[in-house]
């Protein structure tokens, strides 16, 4: 009976690997670059985030510096506030530098660019190493962290260097309300990216907790918006694939459906 379970057990992850290969397979890199860096992205999110324009990939020096300083301070205190400040302030001295709202992941590490999914994944990650009760949220436009520390919701507002953590719960509460959905509303545009703060406190239709993977998805999809934007439809369906891969949501899907009709109407005017 155990050799029967073991074999079952052994066929299925089996299975589901090929499944996982299968699935990569389908999807259209630009360089084994890319593609490297998503199979390995499976087991490590880190990589995943690297994969978006993967030529232009810089070391992970500035990385390894951030978390060997951190690791530092982990060591002494363990998962505590002050280095939950740490944290915040020190991937702002050593990663975020310019806010634009379409930078990647890679644009942070090598040339200090960041939005709010790039920065929020580099948190995420951090906050993931040193054992912080935390959750990503995905609004319209917007990415943000709430860790729950001791009982008490902390906010990570990763575009504000200064002020952006906020800890004072009546602060907290407000900044929570001003994203808060309205489910009778209908979604926006497909074709904004993520990236800005809120500015229009009314109409929201998306306040959702994502994962590190997910959120990875997100990062395609603002890549996809950017190539969309410029018209290049066939390479934002592209990446909305990958995208998709990471993230079956209704925005991905929707603004994949939006640029397949681009592109055959573009094909059949020419």
């Amino acid at each position: 009976m155990k050799k029967a379970l073991l074999t079952y057990i052994l066929l299925s992850t089996i299975g589901l690997h090929a499944m996982a290969q299968n699935a990569i397979e389908t999807l259209r890199f630009d360089s084994n670059s890319e593609k490297e860096l998503w199979m390995t992205g499976q087991a490590n999110p880190y990589f995943l985030f690297r994969a978006v324009q993967a030529e232009s990939a810089p070391s992970d020096q500035k990385w390894n510096d951030l978390v060997a300083e951190l690791d530092q301070k982990f060591h002494k205190k363990g998962t505590h506030i002050s280095l939950l400040r740490q944290l915040f302030q020190k991937s702002h001295q050593h990663l975020f530098k310019t806010y634009e709202q379409h930078a990647t992941f890679n644009d942070m590490l090598g040339i200090g660019l960041y939005d709010c999914v790039s920065a929020s994944a580099a948190l995420a990650l951090l906050l993931d190493r040193y054992d912080f009760d935390y959750k990503v949220v995905e609004t319209d436009f917007h990415v943000f962290i709430v860790v729950n520390h001791e009982d008490k919701d902390i906010i990570l507002e990763s575009t504000l260097p200064i002020g952006g953590m906020i800890t004072a719960p009546s602060e907290v509460a407000s900044y929570l309300e001003g994203y808060k959905a309205d489910d009778s509303m209908r979604p926006k545009s497909f074709n904004q990216r993520l990236g800005a703060p809120k500015v229009d406190l009314s109409d929201n239709t998306i306040f959702r907790k994502v994962n590190l993977t997910q959120l990875a998805g997100l990062q395609y999809y603002n890549d996809a918006i950017s190539h969309f934007n410029e018209q290049s439809f066939e390479k934002a369906s592209v990446q909305l694939d990958k995208a998709l891969k990471l993230y079956n949501s209704g925005r991905i899907e929707g603004l994949k459906a939006l640029a397949e009709e681009q592109a055959s109407l573009l094909a059949s005017s020419n």
